[in-house]
């Protein structure tokens, strides 16, 4: 059985308006910046790091990944008047070596970028890595039962709802009042990656075309 380490390593993945590399610390200033725009951290319903808190959620990435449980990237904008700035972070999480299965979340984009060309080239670089290269046999998405823009973007990539966890976690966030979450759990299985695929590329070949966060 392969180990984490053996299934999985630090890589740098580009399209035509993102780039992902690597996580690290000197990406800070860019994500203060990133998450200030539109205030992400105030929504109830997902996990945003505030920018104060921004390091500590850097290092704790960066943790999660010396355990080999996470490999996290920073989403750098390869085009407009952001182009060379870090945008968001995203992850391959819950990686499980032995069983080639792995998540795609902890993402989030500044607001100037949602809903754009660079969100759905970022799944599909994460995708098409997950199962062309490490031969994944399943990848997986999980999302607040109230995040309706993220349910909606990740219906659009392609995957198909597995089943809502039911009071699987207690929020954090301090406007939810310990409010227990529902996380609605999707996947893409290796057999549908080639129609997911040419569905991701159709929509790319269209002007203007995005998937929502």
């Amino acid at each position: 059985m392969p180990t984490a380490d053996e299934f999985i390593q630090p890589c740098v993945m580009r399209d035509r308006d993102v780039r992902l590399e690597p996580l690290r610390a000197d990406h800070h200033d860019d994500l203060v910046e990133a998450v200030r725009d539109g205030e992400l951290w105030k929504l109830w319903y997902t996990s945003v790091p505030t920018p104060e808190g921004l390091a500590a959620e850097i290092e704790r990435r960066l943790g999660l990944q010396a355990r080999g449980s996470m490999l996290p990237f920073a989403v750098i904008a390869q085009a407009g008047d952001l182009a060379g700035r870090a945008v968001g972070m995203t992850t391959y999480m819950n990686i499980d070596a032995p069983n080639r299965r792995l998540e795609i979340g902890s993402t989030w984009y500044r607001r100037a970028v949602q809903r754009s060309a660079l969100n759905t080239q970022a799944k599909r670089l994460l995708l098409a890595h997950a199962f062309e290269t490490l031969d994944c046999i399943a990848v997986e998405f999980r999302t607040h039962f109230f995040n309706h823009a993220s349910r909606r973007g990740i219906e659009r990539l392609g995957a198909r709802l597995d089943g809502v966890l039911r009071s699987h976690q207690i929020n954090p966030h301090p406007d939810a009042r310990g409010s227990l979450r529902d996380t609605c759990v999707y996947s893409i299985v290796a057999s549908e990656w080639p129609a997911v695929r040419a569905h991701l590329d159709f929509r790319l070949s269209r002007p203007r075309e995005g998937i929502p966060c």
